[in-house]
């Protein structure tokens, strides 16, 4: 841990890289967790276009069931300390492919959300995309003012992540000193070819999570264990 706070402290440009591992953390449950009705459900069942052109009130049913149990749910020590070391690096950017809105919470501003936000909508006529904080979404589903259906603006099973914000994402990949890659299973790509983009641009690279991933034995550093109480101490 020694070296890692030392590269930190000697970074100019920092990215970070969040995936489901952070939000656990404070009790965000994972589709596998969810009670009740939802288990019956897979998971193609209710995050796919084909599941939302099927039947849009079921899924939105599930996004309501997520909004609130999201809505109950606060940011842990991992996210504000990513919020704090975002205010002493001269460049920072957060990529996060969770939806929930927590390191915005936490205080984090530059955030590179891959995979959307659970908190906004969009619709698929006219693809106007807006912030929508409500708990529970009522009278489903629910409609656009130019009469299209909204739909949740994450990125769903099969669906390309946003162009603009992926490009984002690999130029701080890029830029950056320092790459830390926290809570994500690495198998997912294109998320999980950062670690690679940072190693081949000449950046370190340091993964803190519970477990090994495949990208453990090819990077610079690994920290076995909760990001809410590795990184208080990293940036302490």
């Amino acid at each position: 841990m020694h070296s890692v706070r030392q590269w930190l402290a000697e970074a100019r440009s920092v990215a970070v890289l969040t995936g489901a591992g952070v939000s656990a953390e404070s009790g965000v449950p994972t589709f596998r967790d969810a009670n009740g009705l939802w288990k019956q459900y897979r998971v193609q069942d209710l995050a796919t276009q084909s599941a939302f052109a099927r039947d849009p009130k079921l899924v939105w049913e599930w996004y309501n069931w997520r909004r609130s149990v999201l809505a109950e749910v606060k940011p842990n020590p991992g996210h504000y300390a990513l919020a704090k070391l975002e205010k002493r690096i001269p460049k920072f950017a957060l990529i996060t492919q969770n939806v929930d809105g927590l390191h915005e919470l936490a205080g984090s501003r530059h955030v590179l959300r891959l995979h959307g936000s659970i908190w906004e909508v969009r619709c698929i006529a006219c693809a106007r995309q807006s912030v929508d904080l409500r708990v529970s979404i009522p009278d489903l589903p629910p409609i656009c003012e130019c009469g299209g259906l909204l739909r949740p603006a994450v990125v769903w099973f099969g669906e390309p992540l946003p162009r603009d914000v992926w490009r984002a994402a690999e130029a701080a990949v890029q830029a950056s000193d320092l790459l830390l890659v926290i809570g994500t299973s690495a198998v997912v790509y294109p998320a999980a070819g950062l670690a690679q983009l940072a190693k081949s641009s000449g950046a370190r690279v340091v993964e803190i999570n519970l477990a090994k991933t495949p990208i453990t034995s090819e990077i610079d550093e690994f920290l076995q264990g909760p990001s809410g109480e590795l990184l208080p101490r990293l940036i302490a």
